[in-house]
């Protein structure tokens, strides 16, 4: 079984268990187009460009998409 010669110091344990506290936070910014919030380098999810190209078009909140009638 592996035993450490030397015992760790606080700081050198400390240093290790720096990134265990750190949370993800991902960078957002506004659509140029529209201006919602978006991911960086992400397809905005209101109006579906990219890089000021249409890439999805996206169906907007006045379109009434209807469901086939269950028969």
């Amino acid at each position: 079984m592996a035993v450490p010669k030397k015992k760790t110091s606080r700081s050198a344990r400390d240093m290790r268990r720096s990134h265990d506290a750190l949370t993800y936070t991902a960078s957002v910014m506004a659509c140029p187009t529209c201006g919602e919030p978006k991911l960086n380098h992400h397809l905005c999810p209101a109006c579906g460009t990219y890089k000021g190209r249409v890439v999805r078009p996206v169906a907007s909140a006045t379109e009434v998409v209807e469901a086939p009638a269950a028969e």
